[in-house]
């Protein structure tokens, strides 16, 4: 058995706090990784290039020949409910995510929340960075990299995460920059969120108001993307490959692309479509599915084009702590299908998940019974 000697040993303490010295430099800019690429580097810092072995896994082959599923819910109160609830239902349990069009958002709310979101983004940096803070009790918060100093490595992506949860956010609380379509964007995903949860209770076998009374859909937080152009795109990721800690995730994502989900252990692409929503099961809902819906890994790659812009909705409580405890649904449980997750609160969950970082593991492996 090999031993490390003491040379060994000092390298490995020099290199690792040399890192956290380079993660605090980096946060101490409060410019995130735009201020990066504003400087006009050429070669990305050392804190954001994985591992060799996490390049090579990267690397694997995409399936190009299929795609997540498409629902149109065009009739979801009428003549289609039934199809649609069939779809949705197959997608959850299969592929975890889905596109939805006509979906009741217009088209021209979507383009202007990815222009408000880019004019966050592109105004100077003594605006934005009033509202640069790591402090996850914030209502209003802009950083780069939530588990920066939890993380292998860090992701080529910078992120204003608002908590749009009902009569939670005072308009004057939003930056200015997208302040109005944060507001009108919230109200129309509140009401699809709700159509969601209903179509979702009802591909359980349950009342259509099922989820809706358990709280899955009173409250959610906008988290904003900005991707800049990276200049190694193979070296570093957009984001890691994850799966998210809420119910359910909608979100809106610009023509450049990136987004890929894991399906059957391969990578396949979530090709943008103009008016279409991306619809995912967040680890939340396949807890108290006991596993019959399915929070499925995804990741966003890196692009030399950019920048990247993509708004995703959490519903989620976790900004509220609250007492509420959330198991698998008795409904859905048996002799023959017994509870696989213990009981958690939300903000347990999202704080076991927040420190343990985005390290390519579920969480949901910690509350297996």
């Amino acid at each position: 058995m090999a031993v490390a000697s003491d040379r060994d040993l000092t390298t490995a303490i020099g290199s690792e706090h040399n890192r956290l010295k380079d993660l605090k430099a980096f946060d101490n800019t409060k410019t995130g990784v735009k201020g990066l690429v504003d400087a006009g580097i050429v070669k990305i810092p050392k804190i954001f290039i994985r591992p060799p072995d996490d390049i090579l896994k990267a690397s694997a082959a995409v399936l190009t020949h299929i795609q997540i599923p498409i629902i149109d819910l065009d009739g979801v109160e009428n003549d289609r409910r039934l199809e649609i609830v069939d779809e949705i239902q197959h997608a959850s349990e299969t592929w975890g995510f889905f596109q939805v069009v006509n979906h009741g958002v217009p088209v021209s709310v979507l383009d202007e929340m990815i222009e408000g979101v880019r004019r966050f983004f592109e105004q100077p940096d003594e605006v934005k960075m009033e509202y640069y803070t790591r402090d996850s009790k914030r209502k209003v918060s802009y950083s780069s990299n939530f588990d920066l100093y939890q993380s292998t490595a860090a992701n080529w992506r910078d992120t204003l995460l608002c908590n749009m949860a009902p009569d939670s956010l005072e308009p004057h609380e939003l930056p200015a920059a997208c302040r109005d379509i944060k507001l009108e964007y919230s109200k129309y995903l509140t009401g699809l969120g709700t159509t969601l949860f209903e179509l979702l209770s009802e591909a359980l076998g349950l009342n259509s108001n099922y989820l809706k009374g358990m709280g899955c859909a009173r409250r959610h937080t906008i988290l904003s993307h900005y991707y800049p152009p990276c200049p190694e795109p193979d070296l570093t990721l957009g984001t890691t490959h994850h799966s998210d800690n809420d119910f359910i995730t909608v979100l809106l994502q610009d023509h450049i692309g990136g987004l890929q989900v894991l399906h059957q252990n391969q990578w396949v692409d979530v090709s943008p479509a103009h008016g279409a929503l991306v619809v995912n099961v967040g680890d939340l809902l396949q807890l108290i599915s006991n596993d019959k819906l399915k929070s499925v890994e995804h990741r966003v790659l890196a692009n030399r084009v950019g920048p990247r812009i993509s708004v995703a909705c959490f519903f989620t409580t976790h900004l509220h702590p609250s007492t509420k405890v959330y198991g698998p649904i008795k409904e859905l449980v048996s002799d023959e299908n017994p509870p696989k997750y213990r009981e958690t609160t939300v903000l347990d969950y999202v704080t076991y998940y927040q420190a343990k970082g985005l390290d390519g593991k579920s969480a949901l492996d910690h509350f297996k019974l």
